[in-house]
């Protein structure tokens, strides 16, 4: 358990480390690209590394050099195994490998924890199916553990449901290129996490994959040709607008002056909405070349659609709390199947700290008010954890139990949170 210090914090500049997204995204293209490949700015953390641990037992060579990944690409040629690829609670890992293993070699099992069990992929199943992919979930229900056939992928058409997660469409287009004829894809419902779509098409793109769709911010049919290949080369893994959220949030509710480094002003990564948000709740922004700041300002309740930012629901019902008024957060159903029901969660956690707050199916409202300190369940979710912890700011009697649950997205993250004092 970690007491969070309630105590004045100093206008001060933070880094945090790279975007998780960029991450997942970048290891799957170096392994199946047509060299070596030097990521620099890759998050370390467990769902990373399974990720990589993934990719190795496939037979994918990497080296860790200094602050640099190293992976020598298989040119799409990814080798049987016949241990299960064990994917603990990551869905980044679970989905977009579900893709990857398709035109591997021989059978795949793809499996996690017990959470890991209850996330749906049935959706994801359905579309690798329709293009005589052969795959299923081991106990027919619809979530993990699967079972993938990998093989020569023909390609062709087939669609895919978005509204659980926005992951089922990326993990499509990661294989598409080595898909035979190609892969045209139409997307029957959503996506959710639009911008998370964005960031895979960038990651293709910047490997030298082409993506034809009918307009950058159109999401409903996707093209990618066959006999293409990601290429070899120096990349780089920008900071990661997630985890600067509870940086600016902790500016926020304090009024304080938090700068993030290095956060790009046109980055692909959705999360980054929250400072729009921060701004309509009567924060100061300020976007510079070499980071963003948020300046703590008296708060008033917004409405806010989270569909493109869902990570950063917690975040911004935090804020809420120490709002002026009511807050209303909409259209986050999605939020149901993540590391844990974020929409339960938040509410429960909140409620124990005398906050007035409450669910509806896609969504919550946050009554502002006066925080009292209470012990914070994390339901072993790195974002709950990380999302309270700002609330121990301005609220005495904070306890964060379970709070190395951060090491899945953020190993040295209580390094960095104790930088603000």
């Amino acid at each position: 358990m970690r007491k969070i210090k309630s105590q004045k914090i100093k206008n001060c500049c933070v880094t945090v480390p790279g975007s998780k997204s960029y991450t997942h995204r970048l290891y799957i293209t170096a392994a199946l690209s047509n060299g070596k490949c030097t990521i620099h700015g890759a998050l370390k953390s467990e769902d990373t590394q399974l990720t990589l641990n993934a990719l190795q037992q496939m037979g994918v060579k990497i080296d860790i050099i200094d602050d640099a990944t190293v992976i020598y690409g298989t040119n799409g040629n990814l080798q049987a195994t016949e241990q299960p690829l064990y994917l603990g609670n990551s869905g980044t890992s679970m989905r977009l490998l579900a893709g990857t293993a398709a035109i591997g070699k021989g059978e795949y099992i793809l499996t996690g924890t017990e959470r890991m069990m209850q996330r749906p992929i049935d959706d994801l199943i359905a579309s690798l199916n329709a293009i005589n992919i052969k795959a299923h979930c081991v106990n027919h229900n619809g979530c993990p553990p699967m079972v993938i056939a990998g093989g020569a992928v023909k390609g062709g058409s087939t669609s895919v449901n978005c509204l659980v997660s926005s992951q089922f469409l990326s993990a499509l287009l990661l294989m598409a290129p080595y898909a035979q004829n190609g892969l045209e894809i139409t997307v029957t419902h959503g996506p959710v996490s639009k911008p998370y779509i964005d960031m895979t098409v960038d990651i293709m793109h910047k490997l030298g994959v082409e993506v034809q769709r009918e307009h950058p911010k159109e999401y409903n049919r996707f093209k990618i040709a066959g006999g293409q290949c990601y290429q070899a080369g120096e990349y780089f893994v920008e900071p990661d607008c997630s985890q600067a959220g509870y940086f600016w949030a902790a500016a926020a509710i304090t009024g304080a002056a938090v700068k993030v480094n290095a956060i790009p002003n046109d980055t692909h990564q959705g999360d980054l909405g929250l400072t729009k948000l921060f701004e309509q709740m009567g924060c100061k922004v300020i976007r510079e070349k070499d980071g963003i700041t948020v300046a703590g300002r008296p708060l008033t309740g917004i409405t806010a659609d989270m569909s493109d930012m869902p990570d950063m629901v917690p975040t911004l019902a935090v804020v809420a709390s120490f709002a002026k008024g009511v807050t209303v957060i909409k259209n986050v159903a999605h939020l149901k199947a993540k590391e844990s029901d974020r929409l339960v969660a938040t509410v429960n956690e909140l409620t124990k700290m005398g906050v007035k707050a409450s669910c509806f199916d896609d969504g919550m409202i946050i009554h502002g008010g006066n925080p009292v300190g209470a012990e914070i369940e994390t339901y072993n979710d790195h974002r709950i954890a990380m999302s309270f912890a700002v609330a121990g700011l301005k609220t005495s009697g904070v306890i964060i139990k379970d709070e190395m649950c951060v090491a899945k997205s953020f190993p040295n993250f209580w390094d960095v949170w104790e930088t603000l004092y």
